[in-house]
Parts: C-alpha cells; sequence; structure tokens
C-alpha cells in the first residue's frame, strides 16, 4: 500500500472515532437532558419561590389522562421526551390512580419513577362547623375523588351504616371534625372505614368510663353535644350548658332546646323560636318530646364532645340568653329565676326590634 493511501486510511479512522466520539457525546448529553434535566412545573422565574402542583390521576385513568391533565396545565416543557422515557420505563402501561406532588423543576426521571411505583402524596382533610349529612358528604366530595353523591348514598344506606353501629340518622356521629390525612382516591367505603377507626380511637377507656358515669353512649354524648355547640359558641360556657341538660335528663324534664327547634324547620338562620314552632311533632322537638332527639343537630367538635364528658356540675335547671353579656347566657336554679332572666331578654329584643 502507498504511503498516500496508507495516511488516507489513517485520516479516515481518526475522523471515525472523532465522530464517533461526538456522537456519542451528543447522545449522552441528549440522554441526560430526557433523564435528569427539569421539565416538569418549570420554575423559570428564579429568584420567585414556585409552588409545587399536584397531578390526580382518576381511578381506572390512563396514560392519554397523565397526558391530558399535563397539557392542559402546561406542567411539562418537553413532551416528546417524557413520552420516550415513559415507553423506555414501560410507565404506560403500569399508570396508577391517585395524587402527585410535582415539585418545581422536577425531572422526568423522577417523576416516572414516582408515578410509576405509585407514591402518592397525601391529602389534608378538615372540616368543621357543619350540620347536615349533605353538608359532609360536599365537603368530603370537594376534596377526595369521590363524589358528594356518592358519599351521600352511603350515609343514608340502614344496611351499610349498620355495619359501624350506627343508624341513618347518627351515621354522622362517626365523623369527628378535626384535620385527617388520606389518600386523594380513597374509595367513599374506605373513607367510612377509615373514620370509623378514628372513632373508635377517640372512644377511649377514659373517655368511654366518663359516658358511662354520665349514664350517657357514645352516640348520645354526640347527641347531646350537638345541642350544645347550636346553643352557645361559646366554649367557657360549654361545660355549663351541657350539666344543665345532664341535670334536665336526671329529672326527667324535657330539654326544651330551642336549637332543635330550629333544625326542624331548617331555617338556621331564625333569631327568634315562637310558640307555633313548638307544636311540631317531629321527634326532634325537645319541648313535646323528654329525653334525647334520634340524632345530632349538628356535627359537634372534639372539643364539644369533651365539655359533655367533663360537664360542670350544678344545680342550674335553667338557662337564657343574657341581656346585659351578649353572647352569653344567664343561669338559674329555679323557674322563678329563669322567668325574671327570659323577660329581661324578651325586653332587649323588643326594644332592639329583633324578630
Amino acid at each position: 500500500m502507498s504511503n498516500s493511501n496508507i495516511k488516507k486510511s489513517g485520516d479516515f479512522k481518526k475522523w471515525l472515532i472523532v465522530g464517533l466520539g461526538i456522537s456519542f457525546i451528543s447522545f449522552s448529553f441528549y440522554a441526560y437532558q430526557i433523564y435528569f434535566t427539569a421539565n416538569f412545573n418549570l420554575n423559570k422565574e428564579k429568584d420567585s419561590k414556585k409552588p409545587s402542583v399536584y397531578l390526580l390521576i382518576p381511578t381506572g385513568g390512563n396514560f392519554q389522562n397523565v397526558l391530558d391533565t399535563l397539557e392542559k396545565h402546561k406542567w411539562v416543557e418537553d413532551e416528546l421526551s417524557f413520552l420516550f422515557l415513559s415507553k423506555l420505563m414501560n410507565y404506560r402501561d403500569h399508570v396508577k390512580p391517585g395524587r402527585y406532588e410535582l415539585k418545581p423543576d422536577a425531572a422526568n426521571l423522577e417523576v416516572i419513577k414516582m408515578l410509576k411505583r405509585g407514591q402518592q402524596t397525601p391529602v389534608k382533610v378538615t372540616f368543621n362547623n357543619l350540620r347536615l349529612k349533605r353538608d359532609l358528604a360536599e365537603r368530603f366530595g370537594s376534596i377526595l375523588e369521590p363524589r358528594p353523591v356518592e358519599i351521600y348514598k352511603l350515609l343514608n344506606d340502614t344496611g351499610f351504616v349498620r355495619k359501624f353501629g350506627f343508624d341513618t340518622t347518627n351515621i354522622v356521629c362517626m365523623f369527628l371534625p378535626n384535620t385527617y390525612e388520606m389518600y386523594w382516591n380513597i374509595s367513599a367505603k374506605e373513607l367510612f372505614e377509615k373514620m370509623n377507626k378514628e372513632y373508635k380511637k377517640f372512644w377511649n377507656a377514659e373517655r368511654m368510663a366518663k359516658a358511662n358515669t354520665i349514664g350517657l353512649t357514645p352516640v348520645q354524648v354526640s347527641v347531646l353535644a350537638s345541642i350544645v355547640e347550636a346553643e352557645t359558641n361559646k366554649p367557657s360556657e360549654r361545660p355549663i350548658v351541657a350539666g344543665v341538660y345532664i341535670n334536665r335528663l336526671k329529672v326527667d324534664m324535657p330539654l326544651q332546646a330551642d336549637p332543635t327547634l330550629v333544625f326542624i324547620c331548617g331555617d338556621f338562620n331564625l333569631k327568634r323560636v315562637l310558640d307555633i314552632h313548638k307544636e311540631n311533632n317531629s321527634p326532634y322537638n325537645t319541648y313535646k318530646f323528654k329525653g334525647l332527639p334520634p340524632g345530632p343537630i349538628r356535627i359537634p367538635d372534639i372539643k364539644t364532645l369533651d365539655a359533655v364528658l367533663n360537664y360542670e356540675k350544678t344545680k342550674y335547671l335553667y338557662f337564657c340568653a343574657s341581656s346585659t353579656n351578649l353572647g352569653y347566657h344567664a343561669f338559674g336554679e329555679t323557674y322563678k329565676e329563669q322567668i325574671n332572666n327570659a323577660k329581661l331578654y324578651q325586653k332587649y329584643l323588643n326594644e332592639n326590634n329583633i324578630r
């Protein structure tokens, strides 16, 4: 072989090696970008702190649902690289439902690994100050995957709630207002099971002993607490009000709780209960029927439940809204004291044209 041919052959090999090196470097760089470069929830304004966003994949959802959501919210920058790596990592056939946190500047690899493993971020569910079953269903349904209508249906399913030891009039007693962590795609039935576990955890031996001492079941404590909470929004008064009602129960006196009449008529803005309201034949009419009503008139919070269990022991049998200390109540041991207090308050209402 001539020297010129040898030189040409050596040049070709040299350029081939250079070309392959450049190709390898280019491929490696692109591969690195596919795997590790920020591609989700990009923080384009580096000086400001960008919050995480949450990808919701519904039960029964598929890879197309994931793509549609990412595109809709513009959470993915390079869709092609996400598609390629999803195929390579076999994620497309292993989509799992749930709520997934997309941190600022997340890369394909970490996101796909998280989605494929089903590593959800729990959602915190807080509820309080709720009155009715539909309010409870709406609250959970606005945060979790199960729709309000599905939750409401179970709340009214006699056979289903019986499994937890309740009926449809008192099932809301099982739902204790608090903040709970749970997965977004929890089923409606699993939600009930979780709340039942929390309910049993709340009703520990100490609380059960206090309820037994009073002569009430946990459900009855909840029913009474619902009335106490509706009577006063002053936590300091609740143990006293609870004591009044417990005193009435002990002497077989009607509870005569105005909030139960408000519950019957369904007008929660009613400011003044009249004699006509007391004629209603509802079992929730505590003027007409002795004892506790069949279910709670609202969902009492934990502090009110404890206020009933730790009620203040007094001789009070009566209380009336105070005409001098607005928002609070005037308490009395005798009916005469009650009449005087009531007259003072009625006078206040009339003078201020409150109906």
